[in-house]
């Protein structure tokens, strides 16, 4: 353990302790990316179209948020909250299991959409808009074609979310990695990987 991470935790502490006797009441939030997919049923059975999302995790991927459910910051969590899809909800799951928290689902918690009225589009179309979402960094793109989901739409849908828990005091999230990046301002999350978020 680095003298950075243990100086940040203490920082951390210390100003919700001086928030707190100040009459401010401060949430922190364990954001947790679900761990790696297994794709190997992609395109089959349910999972076609949108029924990709019900995919579960790959073995490595259980054993990936195994080893985060031993983060000693999760220790103190209340609650989990958890994205729809079928590889977060996995991951809670076993936070669940391993923690003993009890674990809710919160549909504002999907990953970003290709298609901002919830339509299916083709794998192709998908990437094109996820294309002219990064070239327009979120924002919308003056070509009407492109109906994506903008950055600040996902990030809106997530703080409806954490007002909702606020009041837990420490409370895990599971869901995507764009969906982090994004609404953390963080990049190349990790599979399993913890960013916390302080709400005040």
């Amino acid at each position: 353990m680095d003298d950075y991470w243990i100086l940040n935790c203490i920082y951390v502490k210390k100003t919700i302790e001086i928030n707190e006797n100040r009459g401010y009441h401060m949430t922190k939030f364990y954001f947790i990316r679900h761990g790696e997919t297994d794709f190997t049923l992609a395109d089959t059975k349910i999972y076609k179209n949108w029924g990709f999302n019900m995919l579960p995790l790959s073995n490595k991927g259980v054993e990936q948020i195994k080893a985060t459910a031993k983060d000693k910051r999760l220790k103190s969590a209340k609650i989990i909250v958890t994205s729809p899809y079928g590889r977060a909800m996995h991951s809670a799951a076993i936070i669940s299991k391993e923690l003993g928290i009890d674990l809710v689902v919160e549909t504002n918690l999907h990953e970003w959409v290709a298609n901002i009225d919830y339509n299916y589009i083709s794998d192709d179309e998908a990437k094109e808009n996820l294309k002219e979402f990064f070239k327009n960094d979120g924002e919308k793109s003056n070509d009407p074609k492109y109906n994506y989901e903008t950055a600040n739409s996902m990030k809106d849908r997530v703080y409806l979310v954490l007002e909702k828990y606020k009041n837990y005091g420490e409370v895990i999230i599971v869901c995507h990695g764009l969906l982090m990046e994004r609404f953390l301002d963080v990049r190349e999350v990790a599979n399993g990987e913890i960013v916390e978020y302080i709400l005040e």
